[in-house]
């Protein structure tokens, strides 16, 4: 039997607001246990919680960002449930009037736009988080992240392969991370992902029974996550077996998934309209201004790069993941005015150096400035490609400008025909029996003589200009 894969995707994404959608505490990251908590996110009795507007204007940011409808009002509710780590018993979320719904992305697959539905965007607050000894019967509580402002995305079921939903994730995380609104940190967890996957038969119009997937801390676990799931549903069936309604936890060690709890029915979380906080009135203004405000999104970036510098798609997409680096690599095209020449050397050796060292664009030591003036260099014949690749290894550990390493290791290309010429010369009085050789029909010889003028030279000579004299003053 021939299965389809159904999955959609529940995202969350911590908010980049200083302080918390209910509160003044901080939302920073990394603080002592239990150091940013204050009785309104801790749920004491009496306490009233007041909504963060900036959370609801980040929030609109990624709606608009991905097509959403947004509601003219929206509110919030009390999602009742008991877990260690909910001090109040009750996580503030919204359920039937969320901020925004309708909305889609667009993907590539095999080029072709695939619309992914986003059935829903709404506001909630994070839960704290628990931490396991290994060693001993007990666990902590950290209750900094209680409050924490989060949106919650969620895909319609329109995906069809883990393939897809890895790259459906790495669109939001890319919006979002475009917007300034997150910082995409999934290993710190702000920004997280639960997926629901099924299997049908082929051209079956029912959904088959779903696991809920959690613990995927990285795009490949996602990926990984999905394909093992996949495979252990089709097993099930083709055995005569049954898929059964449960949350199921992505084991990256031994890269299988694993039984957590069963959800044969649906969690009665008993939702009712939040007593303390009043609806939120979304008027044409206030969505027009934040409209104003929208950064251009990867997309369109993608788009204009292949239009207005004429590189390759592919190029394009590399060069606009991230926001910070689409900037530096303009920032060089405008000193440098070699759209493909740039877009070169910022996807090979500086990505490479990056990479390798795990350091972003915003802390690499080769400023747009100095990377530009280099291809300048190259292009008006001051130094070859092949020096330029030893400079720009020398600019990257040391933060020199690519003049000053020039200077340093006399490092200047030799343009001089005359130079040149009587080098050559030297070269072919040297070597009588390949020049006879050559001469005699052994073209593949012309390389030998190449390699010995640019040895000759310590590999300064211009390799077009040797070519050029090379081929007249063989031919006799």
């Amino acid at each position: 039997m021939e299965f389809e894969t159904v999955i959609g995707l529940e995202v969350h994404a911590q908010l980049l607001t200083e302080t918390k959608i209910f509160c003044n505490c901080s939302t920073k990251f990394g603080g002592a246990p239990n150091s940013h908590a204050c009785p309104v996110c801790l749920g004491m009795p009496g306490v009233l919680p007041v909504l963060n507007k900036k959370v609801v204007e980040f929030a609109m940011k990624m709606a608009l960002a991905t097509n959403c409808l947004i509601n003219k009002s929206c509110s919030y509710a009390r999602k009742n449930y008991f877990y260690p780590d909910l001090p109040k018993g009750y996580q503030i979320s919204q359920y039937a009037y969320p901020l925004a719904e309708h909305g889609h992305v667009f993907l590539d697959v095999d080029g072709v736009q695939k619309k992914i539905g986003i059935t829903r965007i709404h506001m909630e607050e994070d839960a704290g988080k628990l931490i396991h000894d290994e060693h001993n019967p007990f666990s902590y509580v950290d209750l900094n992240r209680t409050g924490v402002p989060l949106i919650e995305i969620v895909s319609e079921p329109d995906m069809r392969s883990p393939e897809e939903a890895a790259d459906y994730l790495k669109r939001l995380h890319e919006i979002l991370v475009y917007l300034e609104i997150c910082d995409g940190n999934m290993e710190e967890g702000s920004f997280r992902c639960d997926a629901n996957v099924s299997i049908r038969p082929r051209g079956q119009k029912e959904f088959g029974t779903r696991a809920e997937l959690k613990n995927m801390n990285s795009f490949r676990n996602v990926q990984r996550a999905l394909e093992y799931e996949v495979k252990r549903q089709q097993y099930l069936v083709e055995n005569g077996g049954k898929v059964v309604q449960e949350t199921r936890l992505w084991d990256d060690a031994q890269s299988v998934t694993n039984s957590m709890r069963s959800k044969e029915e649906a969690h009665d979380y008993r939702y009712f309209p939040d007593p303390d906080l009043v609806p939120v009135i979304v008027d044409d203004t206030w969505v027009e201004k934040i409209a104003k405000e929208l950064p251009e999104l990867p997309l369109a970036k993608r788009e204009r790069f292949v239009k207005d510098y004429q590189i390759p798609a592919y190029d394009a997409g590399v060069l606009t993941v991230d926001k910070a680096l689409a900037g530096y690599f303009e920032d060089v095209v405008k000193l440098c005015s070699s759209p493909k020449a740039a877009s070169n050397w910022v996807m090979g050796d500086v990505l490479k150096f990056l990479n390798e060292e795990k350091r972003d664009i915003r802390n690499c030591p080769i400023s747009a400035t100095a990377l530009a003036e280099m291809i300048c260099l190259i292009e008006d014949g001051t130094i070859s490609g092949k020096m330029a690749k030893d400079i720009v290894e020398e600019m990257y550990k040391t933060g020199k400008d690519p003049k000053a390493i020039i200077a340093e290791k006399g490092m200047v290309q030799i343009t001089d025909e005359g130079a040149l010429s009587i080098a050559i010369q030297k070269i072919m009085d040297a070597n009588p029996n390949q020049l006879k050789d050559y001469r005699g029909g052994k073209d593949k010889l012309f390389g030998f003589f190449v390699g010995q003028v640019m040895k000759a030279t310590q590999g300064k000579a211009n390799p077009q200009l040797v070519n050029d004299l090379l081929k007249k003053m063989l031919a006799g």
